[in-house]
């Protein structure tokens, strides 16, 4: 299978170095000539300023998707034209209405179409999920979200909650197996001097569970962490350690408080605190690898168009339903 990368900055760069791994990477595309063309030769392909230039003259299978979210709509029609099956980044589009657009033309054609919103390929949300499927934490009640660090320099036409938040609001739905019903909400705030949102707390309303999330540009130090609050457990996951910890029985520890003097109660939380096995591995290289198989053996993408519009739009909700 020919791979193509249009793209290759911060994030298609790596895309680059994996289907180099796993596949037939033949070329990339970049406006950056100097930045494209180091990628190229790093990983043996051509390089083409053009990405239309590159999908006339190169027979091409499949491409992975990873400019600027202004240009992904015409980007993405582009290769789905040419019968392309496309894995593109995250979020789907800039609105609503480009977003159908690509949906429908991947449809039209009979392409699959993958949006990268890698955290679903997280060995730890996968144990996490695994958890809840088997009833470990009860019933759900609430998810608590914090993704935080320094304003990334290459980020020029989004802001942290369509660029940032859209990742846990994907993994709220994914967890919830549904979307808010009512009550999005949030604060937002421009801290830093490049006019946009940069910190954001957005509250989301799935019904019996309740969601927060915390988002911003100005932290200087990176957290990536979802808690999750049942009726029998509660889970602490860390997104880039790939470290999930189940804390059993909450219910009834709560219960025997009163029995504990504060040792006993520290000791007994402690004893009841499992750390979930979570085999190590990069969610890029498990993304891209799932969506080759989808090609090949003609499955849905774990992350489908339609999957990404219903997080695009309630972040864009976000945006204008304010406290």
């Amino acid at each position: 299978m020919n791979l193509a990368v249009i793209g290759v900055g911060s994030m298609g760069k790596n895309h680059a170095r994996v289907f180099s791994e796993i596949a037939n990477l033949v070329a990339v595309s970049d406006l950056n000539e100097e930045q494209g063309k180091a990628i190229a030769e790093k990983f043996g392909c051509k390089y083409f300023k053009d990405y239309n230039e590159m999908l006339e003259s190169i027979e091409l299978d499949a491409v992975s998707i990873a400019v600027p979210t202004t240009y992904h709509k015409k980007v993405t029609l582009d290769c789905i034209d040419k019968g392309l099956h496309v894995l593109l980044e995250k979020p789907i589009a800039s609105n609503e209405q480009e977003s159908v657009e690509i949906i429908e033309a991947a449809k039209n054609k009979g392409v699959k179409l993958l949006i990268g919103h890698i955290e679903r390929f997280n060995p730890a949300v996968t144990a996490l999920k695994n958890l809840m499927d088997q009833g470990e934490l009860g019933e759900v009640l609430a998810f608590s979200g914090k993704r935080v660090g320094f304003f990334p320099s290459q980020i020029k036409d989004t802001n942290i909650i369509i660029d940032v938040a859209v990742h846990d609001v994907d993994i709220f739905n994914y967890l919830a197996g549904a979307s808010p019903k009512q009550g999005i909400s949030q604060n937002g705030i421009a801290v830093k001097d490049h006019n946009c949102i940069d910190y954001a707390n957005i509250l989301l309303d799935y019904g019996t569970v309740k969601a927060s999330l915390e988002v911003n540009w100005i932290t200087p130090i990176k957290i990536r962490r979802l808690e999750v609050i049942g009726t029998k457990g509660y889970a602490v996951l860390d997104y880039i350690k790939q470290e999930l910890m189940l804390y059993k029985d909450v219910k009834e520890l709560i219960d025997k408080k009163d029995i504990y003097n504060s040792y006993e109660w520290a000791k007994s939380i402690k004893d009841n605190c499992v750390e979930i096995n979570v085999i190590n591995q990069e969610p890029l290289k498990l993304e891209l690898q799932h969506f080759l198989d989808c090609i090949n053996e003609d499955k849905t993408p774990l992350v489908t168009g339609e999957e990404g519009l219903v997080a695009l739009k309630i972040v864009l909700n976000a945006l204008n339903i304010k406290q």
